[in-house]
């Protein structure tokens, strides 16, 4: 928000030399953020003065239609001739006054003004539009100054245009929706400084009367709890908006565009009160406030024809909708510029949560939709109205109605039980207990004294006797954040001063280090990274046709999804249950990129929903939750097993003079899986790796992964199909486990390492193609005994010479003996057994026997 300290400095009295950094200073420990002030008589140097127009020469044979002007800017060129100035602008005309910037001046962003030839005419200065000068972002035209400006040619035009001004640029957090307004601004900065505060909400305003100024029916009165209307007539269509409005508005960031929605904006920006004008005229019958129809259409403002659903509020006339409440108005009841005389001004308090998710399923983050889902006050409706209202018939004539239409359905405040002891307890500072009230009734609360209690802490500073005093709180209407007993408390340190709180550390309790859980994901991480993998901490968000895409069958437990209710995009508004589908799509960002060589992985949680879990009990703050609440609130949450992933693609051995390369595919996707697992602690006997057909694997070439027997998940070539969907190079391959499900880490003891040489000896054994290598290769190590040290497959053949459907599986056998050199026979021997287990087990036979 942008707020000029000069237009403050109408409600609060702030002391007249005040530095502006004190002023940030005060405003930070306030809790409101300052991104910038800026001084804006420093913010244009050299002579900036007001001219008057004597001439203008159209230059015609350029591309752009340029004027040569000659300026009257009195004295200030120090010879009192007229200024010869080029300008491409056409809004002005001869008897103007303008803003011109002479030879040496800079404007804004360091742009050096001088004297120069152009367009064949020579240019000694430039004429400015308020883009140039920082004032705004409207390049259209140059500033004309308005005939009530009293200022002549060679005056110092700060002052006329507002660079006389100090501007501050705020960041309003979430909560603190009130001072997205001065009223609010200059409420804390009375705090702040102990100065009297003019609240402009406390002028004097009629009350609703029995005859409407419009018929009205308000049919969703928890969307929209207050409706306030009212009617001027006879509005002179042609009147401008007065050039201070105008220029606090500019300040504050908004474009202006006629005097009855110039006068909403100000009076948005002044008392925090969205408001809208409607060109009464323009309206069929009488307006109602409904939710949309699913399906509903309404052009707004912007031009953009909108399909409303059924969460939409919308105000209608015969017609339909003629505005999306909150956010913002139609197309078909716009004020005219030059046509409307007769404003109907409306004033209401709508839902926050249902503001915020209009604004953003329609991607309009108004200025209105910012206050409303922030929290405005929904005691000020009248008063805005009646500000307007007094503006409108000031400034562009007419009759306001007498009648004034107030729907009001708004609940009075529930009053907040507040022990008076718990700011000290909370935030170990004493607060006095009258302390504790001058604060809250400093901010607008209504403190009444309440019953007394025992104190939770006897020893607790200012209770006496053990004794403490519970207060009843009731907050302001225009603090809708404060709901509970931790917000009062909040309060009063955010406005006793939050440098009075001491800043110590907390002893650190002693440890035990990493939780074995944590051990286990640091170490497959670290396996990954050692192996070339990337890790990506992809969003848990995804689009509903993800399973489609995926191939997922219909009775998947990977299809039901849990659905945010206020999700960042409507486009993904699910949360994942796999890792592969937000991996797959940073697999294709990056691609798109330029990348081609892709090796990424993924450690996260996956969400499964709780199919008929309910909904969690209500739990307030004031106090921790008992075991029973608790756990009936962790049966609603969804389990949030912790999976990696990997994704492949390209090749993962590059090409060069060395050779060709080799590009990745599912056995390397099988062999990280087989990575992750050694990393978990799992030893590799417990590790079975079986053929399997699982969505959204290839099912020629998809390995299901056991441990034990279970089943921890599969690795392989994404399906055709897949790859397609999600437009991924071919072959792409993926790998995807459940860490949960992976028994402890065992304590393995140190291996024994002989110092004696090792016998080698290959084997080779024809077996049926159907037979898994992993297979043969655990049927040898059962055989050869405790003197093998390792097996390790080394080649696969198969031709004509072997026989249809059998294959030659070639493994490498290394035996050692911890206290002995082996003998050949000894080598020999546990060889015939590894193979004579084989034979037994699968039919397995030597090679060229």
């Amino acid at each position: 928000m942008r707020v000029s300290v000069s237009w403050l400095r109408e409600y609060v009295d702030l002391p007249a030399d005040l530095p502006t950094g004190d002023l940030e200073q005060a405003l930070v420990d306030l809790g409101i953020e300052v991104e910038s002030v800026v001084d804006l008589a420093a913010s244009v140097t050299g002579q900036l003065v007001v001219g008057e127009v004597r001439e203008i020469e159209e230059l015609t044979g350029f591309k752009k239609p340029i004027r040569f002007c000659r300026v009257d800017v009195g004295a200030a060129n120090g010879t009192g001739e007229p200024q010869e100035i080029v300008c491409g602008a056409r809004n002005f005309a001869v008897g103007d006054r303008v803003v011109v910037i002479l030879p040496g001046g800079v404007l804004p962003g360091g742009f050096a003004i001088g004297a120069r030839k152009t367009y064949g005419h020579n240019s000694a200065g430039m004429i400015c539009s308020a883009k140039e000068l920082g004032l705004g972002d409207d390049h259209s035209g140059i500033i004309v100054l308005p005939p009530e400006v009293a200022a002549k040619p060679g005056d110092d035009a700060r002052p006329v245009v507002g660079l006389d001004d100090v501007v501050l640029e705020l960041e309003i957090t979430p909560d603190r929706g009130y001072a997205l307004s001065l009223r609010g601004l200059a409420r804390e900065l009375s705090h702040a400084f102990e100065v009297p505060l003019r609240d402009p909400a406390l002028a004097p305003a009629p009350g609703g009367t029995e005859t409407p100024a419009y018929p009205v029916e308000v049919r969703d009165p928890v969307g929209c709890d207050r409706f306030t209307a009212r009617l001027v007539r006879g509005v002179d269509p042609t009147a401008p908006t007065p050039s201070w409005m105008a220029q606090r508005l500019v300040t504050a960031g908004i474009r202006s565009i006629s005097l009855p929605v110039d006068i909403t904006n100000y009076v948005m920006l002044e008392l925090g009160q969205p408001m809208h004008a409607f060109d009464a005229d323009r309206i069929a019958g009488p307006l109602v406030v409904r939710r949309a129809e699913a399906g509903e259409k309404l052009t707004t403002l912007d031009g953009v024809t909108r399909v409303l659903t059924a969460d939409d509020m919308v105000i209608c006339d015969d017609t339909g909708p003629i505005s999306l409440a909150a956010v913002m108005g139609g197309e078909t009841s716009e004020v005219v510029t030059g046509g409307t005389t007769n404003v109907l001004f409306e004033a209401a308090h709508w839902d926050p949560a249902m503001v915020g998710r209009t604004a953003r399923r329609h991607k309009l983050f108004s200025e209105a939709a910012k206050r409303w889902e922030r929290g405005v006050d929904p005691a000020v409706a009248l008063v805005a109205l009646e500000r307007a209202v007094r503006l409108l018939t000031e400034h562009a004539g007419g009759n306001p109605s007498a009648e004034i239409l107030d729907i009001d359905h708004v609940r009075p405040r529930t009053p907040i039980s507040l022990p008076a002891d718990l700011p000290t307890r909370r935030v170990g500072v004493e607060y006095p207990p009258a302390r504790v009230v001058a604060l809250l009734e400093r901010v607008g609360c209504t403190v009444a004294q309440g019953v007394d209690r025992l104190s939770e802490d006897p020893g607790t500073v200012g209770v006496a006797s053990g004794v403490g005093t519970v207060l009843s709180v009731t907050p302001p209407t225009w603090r809708p954040d404060l709901t509970d007993p931790a917000d009062l408390v909040e309060e009063v340190v955010r406005l006793d001063g939050y440098d009075k709180v001491p800043s110590v550390l907390p002893t650190a309790p002693p440890g035990r280090g990493l939780t074995p859980r944590q051990r286990r994901r640091r170490a497959v991480a670290d396996s990954l990274a050692e192996r070339g993998y990337v890790e990506v901490l992809a969003h848990p968000f995804v689009s509903p046709e993800l399973a489609d895409q995926l191939g997922l069958p219909a009775d998947d437990p990977r299809r039901p999804a849990v659905r945010l209710a206020n999700p960042l995009s409507e486009e993904e508004p699910l949360l994942r249950t796999t890792l592969l589908g937000p991996l797959l799509g940073t697999l294709k960002r990056n691609l798109g990129r330029g990348h081609r060589d892709l090796a990424l992985y993924e450690i996260g949680a996956v969400f499964h929903p709780r199919v008929g879990a309910g909904s969690p009990p209500a739990m307030g703050v004031d106090r921790r939750p008992t075991d029973e609440e608790f756990a009936a609130a962790d049966a609603v949450v969804p389990a949030q097993p912790v999976h990696v992933a990997v994704v492949l693609t390209g090749d993962i051995d590059p090409a060069g003079w060395w050779g060709p390369g080799r590009p990745a595919g599912w056995a390397d996707a099988i062999e990280a899986a087989r990575d992750v697992l050694a990393a978990a602690g799992i030893p590799d006997e417990r590790v079975e790796v079986r053929a399997a057909e699982h969505a959204p694997w290839h099912p020629g070439r998809c390995a299901e992964l056991r441990v034990d027997g279970a089943v921890v998940g599969h690795a392989g070539e994404l399906h055709p199909a897949v790859v397609a969907a999600l437009e991924l190079p071919r072959r792409t391959s993926a790998m995807e486990l459940n860490l949960d499900t992976l028994p402890p880490t065992p304590v393995t003891p140190a291996p024994t390492v002989s110092g004696f040489p090792p016998a080698l000896i290959d084997v080779a054994l024809v077996v049926d193609d159907s037979v898994p290598a992993e297979q043969v290769r655990r049927a040898l190590e059962a055989g050869a005994g405790e003197l093998l040290e390792d097996v390790r497959l080394f080649d696969v053949y198969s031709g004509a010479q072997l026989g249809e459907g059998r294959r030659s599986l070639a493994y490498k056998l290394t035996f050692r003996a911890p206290d002995r050199t082996l003998t050949v026979e000894e080598a020999v021997a546990a060889r015939d057994a590894a193979v004579a287990v084989a034979a037994e087990r699968l039919g397995a036979t030597l090679r060229g026997a």
